[in-house]
C-alpha cells in the first residue's frame, strides 16, 4: 500500500436494485462530501430508477407504475410537505393510505398489494402528468440521480423485458455516465423483467465489486451500444 492510499477498512462499495439502485447512485454522488475519509471503490445498480419524470409518466398504464406513483406522492407529501390533494382524487386517498402500510419485504408481498392496486387507475390522478405540476416537477428533478464523479466506476444491469424501469431509460443514463468519463460495465439481461433484475445480476455484480476491492482496472463497455 502506498503512502496516502486508503486502508482496506476504509474502502467500500454499494449495490442496489430498483429504488435501491437509485440510492446506490446517489451514494456515489454524495460519498465524498458525506464521508470524505472513506474510499468508494465502485457503485453497482440493477434496474435503477433514474429519470423519474419519464418513468412515472410511462409507467402509469401499468399496475406497478400506478402503485409506485401512489407511493411517491404519499411519501413526498410527508417528507417535503408537498400538497397531494392537488394531484389525487379524494376517492383514491384511502387506497393510497392502505398501500402505504403494506411493505414489500419478500417477492410474495407483491401479490398482497394486487388487490388494493386494482382500485387505482389512471383516473386516480387529477392531472395527466405529475411532472407538469410544482412542487412535484422540482422534486422529481431533485430525486433523479445525475452523473457520478468519473473516478467512481459503475456497474449497471438491466433486464430488457422490464416494463417498470424501462431499458431505454437505463441506456440513456449509461450514455450520460459514459459522456462524463465514468467507466461503465453494462450487463444487458434479455428476457428478464423488473422483479428479478437484482437476483439475476447478483453473481456478476459481486464479481465486479470483488475486482474493485482488488484494485483491478474497471472494465468499460461505453463503446458498446
Amino acid at each position: 500500500m502506498s503512502i496516502g492510499s486508503p486502508s482496506k477498512s476504509q474502502v467500500f462499495a454499494v449495490w442496489g436494485h430498483s429504488q435501491g439502485g437509485q440510492a446506490a447512485l446517489f451514494t456515489g454522488i454524495l460519498a465524498k462530501t458525506y464521508a470524505p475519509e472513506l474510499h468508494l471503490a465502485g457503485v453497482a445498480a440493477a434496474a435503477p430508477a433514474t429519470d423519474l419524470a419519464t418513468l412515472l409518466t410511462e409507467d402509469m398504464d401499468t399496475s406497478g407504475g400506478r402503485n409506485i406513483t401512489a407511493m411517491t406522492l404519499w411519501s413526498w407529501s410527508r417528507v417535503y410537505g408537498a400538497p397531494v390533494d392537488k394531484l389525487v382524487t379524494p376517492e383514491a386517498i384511502p387506497v393510497i393510505d392502505h398501500l402505504a402500510g403494506e411493505c414489500i419485504e419478500r417477492f410474495f408481498d407483491v401479490f398482497a398489494r394486487r388487490g388494493p392496486s386494482k382500485a387505482l387507475s389512471r383516473s386516480f390522478l387529477k392531472v395527466t402528468n405529475v411532472s407538469d405540476v410544482e412542487p412535484w416537477h422540482s422534486l422529481l428533478a431533485t430525486n433523479t440521480p445525475g452523473t457520478l464523479p468519473p473516478a467512481i466506476p459503475v456497474f449497471l444491469a438491466q433486464g430488457m423485458k422490464d416494463p417498470l424501469v424501462l431499458p431505454s431509460v437505463t441506456l440513456s443514463y449509461k450514455a450520460k455516465l459514459c459522456q462524463a468519463g465514468t467507466p461503465v460495465q453494462f450487463d444487458s439481461m434479455p428476457g428478464v423483467g423488473h422483479a428479478f433484475a437484482g437476483r439475476d445480476s447478483a453473481k456478476a455484480a459481486v464479481e465486479w465489486i470483488s475486482r474493485r476491492f482488488d484494485g483491478a482496472v474497471p472494465p468499460n463497455t461505453c463503446s458498446v451500444n
